[in-house]
């Protein structure tokens, strides 16, 4: 059996107007500068004249992993005596018939904060014959990754955001695609849940590796649940019961940034760069990812994959709904709001610990590419064949392992990643894990607003926000939340009835909270989109989904880059 470090090709080819020993094997393409020397070398060119000024080599020798290399494609040095480098040589009637091959290796480079950019390299060699075999060479070791999409469908939300994303798709990614031989299916949304509609009815999934989706965190949304949907149906699964295990996806999906705040691709990649993204997408990358079932008395409802708030941030989105014509400023503007009118609510929450697990809410252990803990608890919970503590007898509070709280809360937050972002940068649960079968449920209880003022700046600081005495949070697999006061009738009825009952004083009672009027119950937050129930039942599915991503990968990889990241 072949070794993986064996080598495939080792050749002495030129970079510029410089020798190099050029190396394939099974991993890893090394190119390594050979020591000058005044002897003659029939390899170099005999008539030159001084090249352009270019920038110094970055090291005597450089490596990338095949399965970081883009595509190869062959060259040829211009007859006219200019180099692809930009330097001139004396062309002589003999060369100027045999001119010497090249080919050019496009290969992810890293850069700072994250970020990944495409560069290219181009090898001389003495004869056609070795280039051929070269790029031969490369071509079918790429071929031999199996893991590389060939096929994608691709759907562009060009509203989200800034309306770039169709701009960002055609100037940024499209190319690179083209580049890498990724044939792509392209659907410009023109409507709201269009994404979602087509995934489920309309698209023959077999014929693609891949869907990738150019947007926001809700077009995302849209995507997952196209997806889920059609998957559970195809395996006969029953979506409104809320004890069935779901049929994890079998095609990836990506994510081309192009939203407000892109807090999923921050929590997988580690930055919302579209280059970034789509390198992701073409090396073929997978990084699992859980998903949260939210029902309501056997009704499915929605999934979440991020974060899921009552209370404070149900309210902001709620407010800033109304606002939609301030931009991005009403997120701001409405944060403010809720914050002065600082509403609780009362209800009880009831929650399953994750048992047997390895991590914390509060360690400092964060989840990163390759990570141990997703690694080990995935397993664990897969050698359980997801029977953990979900059969009938242990799905009622008195076998002692579902735990109760009820009180006064000013903000229940079940957030399933860091949900970290640009103004968080570490996010609501730093160490919260993207695929260990759990959710970090915190739970933020009545207190003054100056204490609560502490503990959301705590989210743009490097101070523990659990380390208050009004914060509690908990790892858990599944919970529960009932407010006080629709303990049995939909929130939509109780709504009508209450707006029945107070409809003089409604509007003064909303722009005027301290009139003593609380409104007895908030909205959740699902993923950036209002619930139309309150009172809930979340589960978690275990690595339900996966991503073109690797997770964000350690500091340590970019700590010797000198040179920011020019895309």
């Amino acid at each position: 059996m072949e070794r993986p470090g064996r080598l495939v090709l080792l050749s002495e080819l030129r970079v510029r107007n410089s020798a190099y020993d050029v190396s394939l094997s099974r991993s890893l393409l090394t190119w390594k500068r050979r020591v000058s020397s005044p002897v003659y070398h029939p390899f170099r060119p005999r008539f030159c004249v001084p090249s352009f000024p270019r920038r110094p080599d970055s090291g005597v020798c450089q490596s990338v992993s095949v399965s970081e290399i883009i595509s190869v494609r062959e060259e040829e040095e211009n007859s006219s005596g200019q180099r692809d480098d930009g330097s001139w040589k004396k062309i002589t009637d003999r060369e100027e018939k045999d001119c010497r091959q090249a080919f050019t290796v496009l290969y992810v480079e890293r850069c700072r904060q994250h970020r990944w950019r495409c560069a290219e390299i181009t090898f001389t060699c003495p004869e056609g014959a070795l280039c051929q075999r070269w790029v031969s060479s490369i071509r079918d070791q790429l071929a031999a990754i199996t893991s590389r999409p060939k096929n994608l469908l691709v759907y562009i939300n060009p509203y989200g955001g800034k309306r770039q994303g169709k701009r960002i798709y055609e100037q940024k990614v499209a190319p690179l695609f083209a580049q890498a031989g990724i044939s792509t299916d392209v659907i410009v949304t023109e409507y709201a849940n269009h994404a979602r509609d087509h995934l489920r009815t309309d698209v023959e999934l077999k014929k693609f590796d891949g869907v990738v989706c150019v947007g926001g965190d809700g077009m995302f949304s849209e995507i997952i649940h196209g997806l889920i949907w059609r998957t559970q149906l195809d395996s006969g699964v029953d979506l409104n019961c809320a004890d069935e295990t779901l049929v994890p996806c079998s095609l990836r999906i990506g994510i081309i940034p192009a939203g407000s705040t892109d807090c999923i691709c921050f929590a997988t990649v580690g930055t919302n760069d579209p280059v970034t993204s789509a390198l992701h997408i073409i090396v073929g990358d997978s990084q699992p990812m859980d998903v949260c079932s939210v029902h309501h008395n056997n009704t499915f409802l929605r999934y979440s994959v991020s974060l899921l708030g009552y209370g404070f941030y149900g309210d902001v989105l709620t407010d800033s709904e109304r606002k939609r014509w301030m931009g991005p400023a009403r997120y701001d503007f409405s944060g403010v709001k809720m914050f002065l009118t600082h509403h609780y609510y009362e209800g009880t929450v009831s929650y399953l610990p994750a048992r047997g697990i390895i991590g914390t809410p509060r360690d400092a252990t964060r989840c990163l590419s390759g990570c141990v803990i997703c690694h080990h608890n995935g397993q664990l919970l897969s050698e359980r064949g997801e029977q953990y503590e979900m059969d009938e007898a242990s799905d009622s509070e008195s076998d002692g392992e579902w735990r109760t709280i009820r009180g006064k809360f000013l903000a229940i937050n079940a957030a399933s990643m860091s949900c970290a972002c640009p103004r968080s940068p570490k996010g609501l649960s730093p160490a919260a894990h993207l695929a260990d079968g759990t959710t970090d449920l915190i739970l933020v209880r009545k207190c003054s607003r100056f204490s609560f003022l502490r503990h959301l700046l705590r989210h743009t600081s490097k101070d523990d926000q659990f380390d208050l005495t009004f914060v509690e949070v908990h790892r858990v697999r599944r919970f529960r939340f009932t407010p006080r006061y629709c303990q049995s009738d939909s929130d939509l009825e109780l709504d009508l009835q209450e707006s029945g009952k107070r409809q003089i004083f409604s509007q003064i009672c909303r722009d005027h909270p301290a009139c003593g009027c609380a409104p007895a119950y908030s909205s959740w937050n699902c993923d950036g989109e209002i619930l139309t129930h309150t009172a809930i039942d979340v589960r978690v599915h275990c690595q339900l989904i996966k991503l073109f991503a690797r997770g964000i990968e350690e500091p340590a990889v970019f700590e010797d880059l000198t040179n920011p990241c020019a895309i």
